[in-house]
C-alpha cells in the first residue's frame, strides 16, 4: 500500500503545533528521539522531520508529498507550491525594523541603507515594488545583531510577539507579509497519494471547525423562541426541545467563537437564560 509522505519542521514552535494537529486527527505516531523519519501506526503515513528552509525543495522535487510549513517560507523559497489548508496556528509577520534612535518616515528612508535579512526574495520583491534600492547583507540565524554590531542599518525577519526586537534596540516599522501554517501540496503528488491527502484534509477541516466554533445550550420563553430562533442559525437549524415547565424550551445550536460575547449578550436581551457554553472537539458537516 502507498504511504503518503509529510514534512514538517524538525523543532520549534512549529514542530509542536504540527504534531498537535496530527494527534488531534487521529494519528499515532511511532517516533523516538533525534529520529528523522517515523510512521504512523493508523494511517498509511511517514512523516520527515526536517530544516524548515528545506522543505519547499523536498515539495519540488517530490520528495515528500505534502508539508505543514509557514505560509512565509514557501513565499520566500516556493511560491510555486499549492497550498491546500491555512492550519490557523503559528503566526508571525514577515517585518522591517530599525534602531530604536532611528528616524523612520516611510519605506523611502529605506533608500541605499544596508538590510541584513534571511528573506532575500522577500525583501527584494518589498523593495521592487516600492522602487527602492538597497544593499541586502544574506545572515542565517540571529538577524537582530546586525545593527547592533554595524553591519546593517535595518534588518527584515520574523516578528512574534515583538520581543526580541525589543530586546535588541529595535522598532517594527513596516510590515511585508503576514504568514500562518499552511498544508503545501507537492506538484508531483500521486493521484492514490491524492486521496490520501483528501482524507487527511477533512480530518484537518473537521478540527478547525471545531476549533472556531462553540456548542451552546439555553432555556428559552416560546414567547420569544422565534427572536431567539433567529439568533441562532446553527449548523442549519437549532435543535428545539419542550421543557418540563410550561412556556419554556431548551434551544440547543453552534456559534462562532469570534462572535460568541455578541452572540450571548443578543441571547440575554431576548429572554435566553440558564446559558451553558461547551467547546466542540470536532465538527463533520
Amino acid at each position: 500500500m502507498s504511504k503518503l509522505k509529510i514534512a514538517v519542521q524538525k523543532s520549534g514552535r512549529l514542530n509542536e503545533d504540527s504534531m498537535k494537529i496530527l494527534k488531534d486527527i487521529g494519528i499515532s505516531i511511532d517516533n523516538g528521539k533525534d529520529q528523522l523519519k517515523a510512521s504512523a501506526r493508523n494511517f498509511p503515513l511517514e512523516i520527515f522531520y526536517l530544516r524548515n528552509g528545506d522543505i519547499p525543495q523536498y515539495l519540488k522535487d517530490g520528495v515528500v508529498d505534502i508539508a505543514i510549513i509557514g505560509e512565509n517560507v514557501l513565499i520566500e523559497k516556493g511560491n510555486d507550491i499549492t497550498i491546500a489548508e491555512t492550519l490557523g496556528f503559528s503566526s508571525c509577520k514577515v517585518s522591517v525594523a530599525v534602531p530604536k534612535g532611528a528616524k523612520y518616515n516611510s519605506v523611502k528612508d529605506l533608500e541605499g541603507k544596508r538590510i541584513a535579512t534571511s528573506y532575500p526574495n522577500t525583501v527584494n520583491q518589498f523593495l521592487s515594488k516600492n522602487n527602492v534600492s538597497a544593499k541586502l547583507h544574506i545572515i542565517n540565524g540571529s538577524v537582530e545583531i546586525a545593527p547592533n554590531i554595524g553591519l546593517a542599518d535595518a534588518i527584515v525577519d520574523i516578528v512574534s510577539s515583538g520581543s526580541t526586537l525589543f530586546k535588541n534596540g529595535l522598532k517594527e516599522v513596516e510590515v511585508i507579509l503576514k504568514s500562518e501554517a499552511v498544508l503545501a501540496v507537492s506538484p508531483k503528488i500521486s493521484t492514490e497519494n491524492q486521496k490520501l491527502l483528501e482524507k487527511i484534509q477533512f480530518r484537518i477541516q473537521s478540527v478547525l471547525k471545531g476549533q472556531n466554533s462553540k456548542y451552546v445550550l439555553l432555556n428559552a420563553p416560546n414567547d420569544k423562541l422565534k427572536d431567539i430562533i433567529n439568533i441562532l442559525p446553527g449548523m442549519k437549524s437549532p435543535t428545539v426541545l419542550p421543557l418540563a415547565e410550561a412556556g419554556w424550551s431548551s434551544v440547543h445550536s453552534v456559534i462562532n467563537k469570534n462572535q460568541f460575547w455578541e452572540v450571548i449578550d443578543e441571547l440575554k436581551a431576548n429572554g435566553a437564560q440558564g446559558i451553558l457554553v461547551c467547546p466542540i472537539e470536532k465538527m463533520v458537516i
